[in-house]
């Protein structure tokens, strides 16, 4: 068996671990913490699959090395030499499926699991034309959810006066939601005749997205004293409430200056809740952006950074294409904003794994 040291070693630390976090789980003082229990458990049940895997591996070892010792050991018995070259020529067709799926295993993170993200998109360059796009890419990401029959939760929305989104937020929950989603962040940019060009040029026109994953409440500490709230009447179109009550909120996280605002509901507890479950996501964000950019600091190439400034598709109506920037295939953008993004999201989900493989 021809496996990188490295590579063994690595998985011998995650079931190693794996076994610690189960012995940890049977203390009193994690059984009676209801959030540190949740944590322990959830990166126990992640490593599983690495504690498996080792043990297969340290079998296929045996096998090898008993295999080995019969053959070393230059014995006369030609039917068991025969055996034990066979059983030797068992293992490493075995061992070679073992290590594709060892390097998978090694490659999954922790936050590869998260099924619940907040993504925020918001209309750039562009004008009343990058609102209206913005409103496409909402609709699309809506009918992607709504085929995967994902939860869907409408947290703040800014319209424009055409139709459009200034801004939109959007809660998501679903199995896979963060792998499949977490490289939607960046720039899109769209190139089409604006249904407000008179002499049928083609304009171009911009949004972003940023994919977050949403913090789960043992992952966030976030203290009273570092928040200012402050409360307002809502603003914009709206019923007989609107004006009316001080419902809308804005939270700011002072050591940060991290500023989120809800009002689309009217009681202000409600906008609190949502402005909150959005101020601890992208504290989330910036956290795992810090240690990503540490991970990937000897990394030639990233998919999936989350740099918002960074343009990653682009959506040419006139052509009925659409060109992601990371890969080498175009796709239908006829059948991409109608929903059907799992070709181009699991493209580059494998790229993205691709690529941490050959950095392990």
């Amino acid at each position: 068996m021809d496996f990188a040291p490295a590579i063994v070693e690595k998985l011998r630390e995650r079931a190693a671990r794996f076994d610690e976090l189960t012995n940890r789980l049977s203390a009193p003082e994690v059984a009676s913490d209801g959030k540190r229990l949740a944590e322990l458990m959830r990166e126990r049940g992640q490593l599983e699959a690495s504690h498996e895997l080792c043990g297969r591996m340290n079998s296929l070892l045996s096998r090898e090395e008993e295999a080995r010792s019969i053959l070393d050991a230059d014995a006369d018995d030609e039917e068991f030499l025969e055996l034990a070259r066979a059983d030797l020529e068992a293992v490493e067709e075995e061992a070679e499926g073992l290590y594709d799926e060892i390097k998978a295993a090694l490659v999954t993170e922790q936050d590869d699991f998260r099924s619940k993200v907040i993504m925020e998109i918001r209309a750039g360059a562009g004008g009343d034309e990058a609102t209206l796009f913005a409103a496409d890419l909402a609709r699309m990401y809506r009918r992607y959810f709504e085929a995967k029959r994902w939860k869907v939760e409408e947290l703040e929305m800014s319209p424009s006066e055409v139709g459009g989104f200034k801004e939109i937020t959007l809660g998501v929950e679903g199995d896979g939601a963060w792998r499949l989603l977490r490289h939607e962040s960046g720039g899109h940019r769209v190139q089409r005749v604006p249904a407000t060009e008179s002499q049928g040029r083609i304009h171009t026109s911009a949004a972003t997205v940023a994919v977050l994953p949403e913090a789960e409440e043992a992952e966030i500490d976030v203290r009273e004293e570092d928040l200012r709230i402050d409360t307002m009447r809502a603003g914009g179109p709206g019923g007989q409430s609107v004006n009316k009550t001080s419902s809308a909120v804005r939270i700011t996280h002072l050591p940060t200056n991290t500023v989120v605002q809800c009002q689309d509901e009217k009681s202000q507890h409600k906008n609190k809740a949502k402005a909150m479950r959005i101020l601890k996501s992208r504290l989330l964000e910036a956290e795992q952006r810090r240690l990503h950019e540490e991970r990937a600091s000897a990394r030639k190439t990233q998919v999936g950074t989350g740099d918002r400034s960074a343009r990653i598709r682009t959506y040419n109506w006139p052509q009925n294409r659409i060109s992601d920037h990371r890969l080498d295939v175009n796709h239908s953008l006829e059948q991409v904003v109608g929903g059907k993004l799992d070709p181009l999201l699991e493209a580059l989900d494998q790229l993205d794994r691709e690529e941490r493989i050959r950095n392990l």
